[in-house]
């Protein structure tokens, strides 16, 4: 509920304070006193887009504050949790408008975006005039405000469970056959390069170890050469024989020599052990240098097949086994395909069966609430002296979706015979404005915390009818809280509290002010609203008449 509005500076007003109540509250005023401006800020401070030049003349910006009370459960709580932005049960709007056109806004007290404003005025404020473009008159929302009559919340909860489901199966289908084909495409393929690396069947590691065998059997031939030239220049027949030669011939000498040569026999005997262990490790080498050409070649055509496979599959070597399971698993699922397509296909159709049975009871639901819809403005629309109207809520087939399958508008017809078409397009201004009332009289679960605002609503009827578009909105009022903008006598008559919006003239400078009207401030401004200008007697008499 709209609970106070601060104005400075904007168009024609320098500073206005309001304090609206609950219930039905009017504003009456001579045309051009200021009516619109204030529709105008509080469509600035709830980031609707309207008039660029807002401020006030002489000013350097405007500012326009509202408040407003929350209920516990109020949608403006998500808006504003998922914005981050703090809550609680006041919710306050300020927006200033500066004279180089930059506008900064604030939502209890943290900034915040003209994005964020518009999204927390969709659930604070209903604006319904003769131009209005919000609300009733979007066939976008109408299958929604169908849905709120007929409360088919769970039935449209069913449906989009269903539909994800449906969603989700169609997804996984079209991806399993897309997969299937695109497996289809490279069978050969996938056939042929698997059984060449099973035939291979290389290793991880492999290709550097049989490099490493390759380098060292090249090179193992000269290698071996210098090696065996050593052995024997240092075994049997070489440097061993001749040191073990000379050993002896020593050992014959020792006794005649004494201990002269027990030094040299000692040195000679440690070498001769050295020169064993030498000779040993050389032998072993030449074990080692020691192998089979075939073997080479061998080792040489592996690798070079090991080679020339990563190169065609365009990997490392020691990425081809890896590889190999790859295609080895696209094979395993080309083959199994075809059965995971039919199971697909059975999950889908289940899931099809599940989302018609859904939609069909939402659009059940629907079509039978449309037609008491129908009748409930029907009813509302004969004490509107628009007992001729006709209004049908249209539910044609549309696209399947998480709402369900069905296109939702409201069209009317102002005469019998006369063909039928949109609310917006088909309704004068005086007719449009009852259509609208009596649409929403039959809608009012749909402002719960909601301010209806209405502009002039009662334009081009009086006496009878214009009492009894006053009746309706008090009672759309109940409970709630709307706000009429009238130059009916009778509207205003009915309504729970009155202001009226007077223009003056100040040092060469029009300003737009509102003053509260108390009882007998509200009968002056009933008969000024019924005789004009000079209020006579009888125009009291009458404004008194009505305001009982």
């Amino acid at each position: 509920m709209l609970r106070a509005l601060d104005i400075r500076d904007m168009l024609i007003i320098d500073h206005l304070e309001l304090a609206f109540q609950p219930g039905l509250n009017v504003l009456t005023g001579e045309t051009g006193a200021g009516k619109s401006i204030l529709l105008d800020s509080l469509g600035f401070v709830l980031g609707w887009r309207g008039r660029a030049e807002l401020v006030r003349a002489g000013a350097e910006q405007g500012e326009v504050v509202a408040e407003f009370d929350l209920p516990e459960n109020h949608p403006a709580h998500a808006i504003l949790q998922e914005a981050g932005l703090p809550g609680g049960e006041e919710l306050i709007l300020r927006r200033v408008n500066r004279t180089d056109g930059r506008k900064t806004a604030w939502i209890n007290d943290r900034r915040a975006s003209g994005e964020v404003l518009r999204r927390l005025s969709e659930t604070l404020i209903e604006l319904h005039g003769q131009h209005d473009d919000r609300g009733l008159l979007d066939p976008k929302g109408h299958r929604d405000l169908l849905d709120i009559f007929a409360d088919t919340s769970v039935l449209r909860q069913d449906t989009a469970t269903t539909w994800r489901a449906l969603s989700a199966a169609r997804r996984a289908l079209a991806s399993a056959e897309a997969a299937l084909a695109e497996a289809k495409d490279e069978e050969e393929f996938l056939r042929h390069a698997v059984a060449e690396l099973d035939k291979l069947d290389p290793q991880t590691g492999e290709e550097a170890d049989l490099d490493t065998r390759r380098r060292m059997m090249q090179g193992a031939e000269k290698v071996r050469e210098d090696v065996s030239r050593a052995h024997a220049a240092l075994g049997n027949g070489g440097a061993e024989s001749a040191m073990g030669d000379a050993l002896r011939w020593l050992d014959g000498a020792l006794a005649e020599t004494g201990d002269t040569l027990e030094a040299p026999v000692a040195a000679l005997e440690r070498a001769l052990n050295e020169l064993g262990d030498a000779v040993d490790g050389i032998e072993r080498c030449l074990d080692v240098l020691d192998f089979n050409p075939h073997e080479l070649e061998e080792i040489e055509e592996r690798l070079f097949a090991i080679r020339a496979l990563a190169r065609k599959h365009g990997v490392v070597p020691d990425e081809l086994g890896t590889f190999a399971q790859e295609l080895r698993a696209r094979l395993t699922a080309l083959d199994a395909g075809e059965g995971n397509i039919a199971g697909l296909k059975a999950e889908l159709n289940a899931a099809q069966t599940a989302f018609d049975s859904a939609a069909d009871a939402l659009t059940e639901a629907r079509s039978a609430a449309a037609l008491d819809l129908d009748t409930a403005v029907m009813a509302e629309l004969a004490p509107l002296k628009m007992e001729r109207a006709v209004f049908q809520t249209q539910v044609t087939p549309g696209d399947a979706g998480a709402e369900g399958r069905d296109q939702v508008e409201f069209v009317v017809a102002t005469n019998p015979g006369a063909p039928s078409g949109p609310l917006a397009k088909i309704a004068s201004g005086g007719e449009l404005s009852r259509f609208l009332l009596a649409l929403k009289v039959c809608l009012t679960d749909d402002i719960s915390g909601m301010t209806l605002i209405f502009d002039e609503i009662d334009r081009g009827v009086g006496g009878a009818t214009a009492d009894a578009v006053g009746r309706r909105l008090k009672a759309l009022a109940e409970g709630g809280q709307v706000l009429v903008v009238t130059h009916s006598p009778q509207v205003a008559a009915l309504g729970a509290h009155h202001w009226r919006v007077e223009k003056s003239v100040k040092n060469d400078q029009t300003l737009s002010r509102v003053v509260p009207l108390g009882a007998r401030e509200r009968v002056d401004e009933v008969a000024r609203m019924i005789s004009g200008d000079t209020i006579s007697d009888e125009a009291r008499a009458a404004a008194k008449a009505l305001l009982l």
